[in-house]
């Protein structure tokens, strides 16, 4: 990707490192229960497949896709769900998979959605946090990493539907982006938050903006 790519953050060998020592915590934490992630289209699908890999329990996958961006780079905070789950999780324990959480708005319509529904336990794992773009606070049982306020691609996480292929975490190039008009880096190209919203695409634009149509 040449210029496009500023700097690696987390390098392949540390992603499959941490990633083992959540798949760890998750088997002992769920031990003799039989547990179901649910993955948030497009960005979790790198981490999902990898943690269930790296997972020694017998575990099920179902997946959502949700969207909450209007125009711009302001979250409409309308919230619609554009792929529900296919299975019925009343009663069930279940552990959503994410791979970055920005400003959390979406992820806790999400938790709230998913809570309505009966689940025997709910909890959340975010490859990705960052901290300084929070606006709200969500429960998150495992993290992998907590990263700057900057805009990053690769590992699933994209811009313009590009670079999730990349199999580290980098941070992207400001000349990329530089007069999009406010288009973020996340499925539909408009943001990139795990739990279903998004990382715009500057500062400001990452704070107020939110997207999930990965």
């Amino acid at each position: 990707m040449g210029a496009d790519l500023e700097d690696v953050l987390i390098t392949p060998e540390r992603l499959q490192h941490r990633i083992a020592e959540l798949a760890g915590q998750i088997d002992a934490d769920y031990a003799d229960r039989e547990l179901l992630l649910v993955g948030v289209l497009k960005g979790a699908v790198m981490v999902m497949a990898d943690l269930a890999r790296a997972m020694r329990l017998p575990v099920q996958m179902d997946w959502m896709a949700v969207s909450s961006y209007g125009s711009g780079t302001k979250s409409s905070g309308v919230v619609r769900i554009l792929k529900d789950l296919d299975c019925d999780i009343t009663d069930r324990h279940v552990l959503v998979v994410e791979d970055i959480i920005d400003s959390g708005l979406t992820l806790s319509w999400l938790v709230r959605n998913l809570q309505s529904r009966g689940p025997a336990t709910l909890r959340v794992c975010a490859l990705l946090r960052k901290p300084a773009a929070a606006r709200t606070d969500v429960d998150v049982a495992y993290v992998g990493f907590d990263i700057p306020d900057a805009f990053v691609i690769g590992y699933g996480l994209d811009y313009a539907e590009r670079y999730r292929n990349l199999p580290f975490i980098g941070t992207l190039a400001s000349h990329v982006y530089a007069g999009a008009g406010g288009r973020g880096a996340e499925g539909g190209g408009a943001g990139q938050e795990g739990g279903g919203a998004g990382q715009g695409i500057t500062a400001q634009a990452m704070r107020d903006g939110e997207h999930r149509s990965r």
